[in-house]
């Protein structure tokens, strides 16, 4: 006869044994073999990557090609995207909400040095390696940039000869420079210009209407940016600036050095790919052909062998 006692050590004792067989059943025989339920793209990084972008098109197309990568090399990323200019994202890049940021160098160093005297892609670059806050880095400075250059259409640049600034020193006749009013004070305005190549304007005040004008013909250069869509769309021609009259402003990652090192082997390469002509094209992409900015860096990356 079994007492109450009794009766439940062999519950007990059942229970036990249903647990093992359970237990059992859920092993791997060997202990050693790996987990197959492990994403083949995990990178092994619990961290999300936080990626932000200033409130303008081309620079939302350039924060959404890093989170595409980003998310391709298996990164779990969250976007925060048209968030302002330098004063109102900044400071949330050096809390550490935003990790990875589109930037651009010569800006950017401006920002932490007013009176920097770097002009050069290269010294640009190795000033603001010292100018950034602690807990702040750059990866891998891209060719593409969006920043002051003249500019001048492509029929006036094969009929001269010319390819960079310096060359206009040899164009016979007057030649006449359009840009913003302010222009004509600017240390890279017409007493730059001869200072630094020896080429004598004369200045016309064309504002908002210098690409118009240089393509009627009105003016001989224009102060364009290098990443303006017009240059595709209308047949321009950026000249080289070899003696650095302008600050270099190349697109370049601004990162937390918390995952600078996780996630540098992917951006680095979306840098490399990203052309001046690139990033133009990118913009007619956005203003012309009214691509949000996702199909855009899809296609992008794609084009470019980066997934």
């Amino acid at each position: 006869m079994r007492t109450a006692h009794s009766t439940r050590l062999l519950a007990a004792a059942g229970l036990a044994a249903a647990t093992a067989l359970v237990l059992a059943g859920c092993a791997s025989g060997d202990p050693l073999e790996a987990d197959t339920d492990t994403d083949p793209g995990d990178t092994g990084s619990s961290e999300t990557i936080v990626v932000g972008s200033q409130a303008y098109y081309s620079n939302e197309i350039i924060a959404e090609i890093y989170a595409q990568a980003l998310e391709n090399a298996g990164f779990d990323v969250e976007r925060q995207f048209q968030i302002g200019q330098r004063d109102a994202y900044l400071p949330v890049i050096e809390s550490g909400e935003i990790t990875l940021f589109p930037e651009y160098s010569g800006n950017l160093l401006q920002y932490f040095e007013p009176d920097t005297e770097a002009r050069t892609p290269e010294d640009v670059e190795a000033a603001l390696a010292d100018a950034l806050p602690e807990g702040l880095t750059v990866l891998d400075a891209s060719e593409a940039s969006d920043q002051d250059s003249y500019t001048v259409t492509a029929a006036f640049a094969e009929e001269n000869g010319l390819a960079s600034i310096a060359d206009l020193a040899d164009v016979e006749g007057p030649l006449t420079l359009g840009g913003p009013p302010e222009l004509a004070e600017r240390p890279y305005g017409p007493s730059g210009l001869a200072d630094t190549y020896g080429v004598e304007v004369e200045f016309s005040a064309t504002g908002a209407t210098t690409v118009e004008d240089l393509v009627a013909g009105t003016i001989d250069i224009g102060n364009v940016y290098t990443a303006d869509p017009k240059i595709e769309t209308e047949d321009l021609m950026v000249l080289d600036d070899p003696e650095g009259l302008f600050l270099a402003s190349n697109v370049i990652p601004l990162v937390s050095t918390d995952v600078a090192d996780e996630i540098a082997d992917v951006i680095n390469e979306v840098s490399a790919a990203l052309t001046p002509e690139g990033l133009v094209a990118l913009n007619v992409q956005s203003t012309v052909d009214q691509m949000s900015s996702a199909d855009i860096a899809s296609a992008w990356l794609e084009e470019n062998g980066l997934v």
